[in-house]
Formats: C-alpha cells, structure tokens, sequence
C-alpha cells in the first residue's frame, strides 16, 4: 500500500496526541499527482472518468486544521456527545482530534480520493471512527450534524467564496461552525470571532522556521444581513 509503505507515520507536531501519515523528502508522492507514474493499491489510479488528482495536501499538517484539533482536545466540551462535520477533511486530523474528545458522531468530506484512503487510514491509526463523505458537499444542504470544523478552507478566494455561502447554511441549520487558519488572505476576518491562539507550523514553512500564532473562530452571522431583515420589518 502506498501510504503506509512510504509516508511515515508520525505524531503531528504541537499534538503529540494525534499520529499521521505524513509526507517527506522520500515520499514520491508524485507517483499519485503524476499519471505518467505507478501508484500502489490504497491509492487511486487516474482514470479517464475520474477528476484530476489533487495537490497532497492531505499528506502534510496545516496550521489551521493543527490548532483546531489542538483546541478541541484542549476544550472537549466544544464537541463531546454532538455530531460533527470535519469540512474539507484533507488528512482528517480535525476529524481525528473530535472523536478523541468525545464526539458522538465524526463526518470527513473529502474530495481529494487519495484524502480519502489517508483519512481511513489515519484514523485506523488512531483508534477511531469516522465516516468518509467523497465529494463536495459544499453545493447543498449540510448533513446532519450540530458541529461544522472548518480548518484551512479560506486558503484562496475561489474556495471561500464557495464555502461561505455553505457555511451560512449550516448557521441557518441552527449548525456551530468553528474555523481554524493562521489569517490567510481571503479569511472571511468580519464573519469571525476569535476563541484561542496557538503557536504552530504551517504547510510550507521551511524546516525550522518560526511559528507564528494561528487562531481558532466562531464562524458569525453577516451583521449586514441581519441589518437589512431588521430593516425590512
């Protein structure tokens, strides 16, 4: 199997709790991205129907997911005993990290296929529970769930803009949503309120370089909107 013959599994850093399935220098994870290249039997081969393959992002810790999942472990009572959605799962580290703190149900919507085999297998490693939903989810209804994780979602303005609209759905559902992301660029910053900060690295940071915090939301109603129902009465 690919993943488990060549990523190593290790325990993400700042969350010594939670061990993943993590990329290095020795990977060859081109063989997944490249269909020129071979790939082995827990990774997908391309096909003339499915989609493109994703960049691995799965195969690395981001910063928003890494204090996410720290601030659920840190404050179980964010998720225990409530249905949860790990939004745009990628490794399925923030999925992992609310079934350890005791949430009743774990969702990972994934769409990346090879995301998919590594969540199954992180979280097999983790000794938990998640069911696996593979595509985007973000074009309708959200499930059933009382908890949306959103870490790293806001990473460029096409993304966001199709998130949001989702997110404001849950908020809709009577959902709480909870954003994890070191301030990118297109972080929705007047939509959210901030719960903790974390010192974590990033994907993309060189070796050694220095953290930066990185911060845990509560994802909020648009105050316009809420303005203009006002209004309208």
């Amino acid at each position: 199997m690919f993943i488990k013959a060549n990523l190593r599994l290790v325990p993400v850093p700042a969350l010594p709790e939670i061990q993943l399935y993590t990329a290095h220098p020795g990977s060859g994870l081109r063989r997944l991205v490249d269909p020129h290249q071979s790939a082995d039997d827990d990774a997908v081969e391309p096909d003339d129907d499915a989609p493109e393959p994703q960049p691995p992002y799965w195969a690395y810790a981001w910063a928003g997911g890494a204090v996410l999942a720290r601030y659920l472990l840190s404050h179980p009572q964010s998720v225990a005993g409530h249905r949860v959605l790990d939004l745009g799962a990628g490794s399925g580290l923030v999925g992992i990290a609310a079934a350890k703190a005791g949430a009743s149900a774990v969702m990972a919507a994934e769409i990346d296929r090879n995301g998919v085999a590594a969540i199954g297998l992180n979280a097999a490693a983790n000794g938990v529970e998640i069911t696996i939903l593979d595509q985007d989810i973000t074009t309708g209804l959200p499930p059933a769930v009382d908890v949306v994780l959103a870490g790293d979602v806001f990473y460029d303005r096409e993304v966001a803009l199709r998130v949001i609209p989702f997110l404001d759905r849950c908020l809709a559902a009577g959902i709480e949503v909870l954003v994890g992301d070191p301030r990118r660029a297109d972080l929705p910053l007047s939509r959210l309120r901030l719960l903790a900060e974390y010192q974590v690295p990033d994907f993309g940071d060189a070796r050694g370089a220095e953290t930066r915090p990185s911060g845990v939301f509560a994802f909020e109603p648009d105050d316009r909107s809420a303005k203009i129902k006002t209004n309208s009465l």
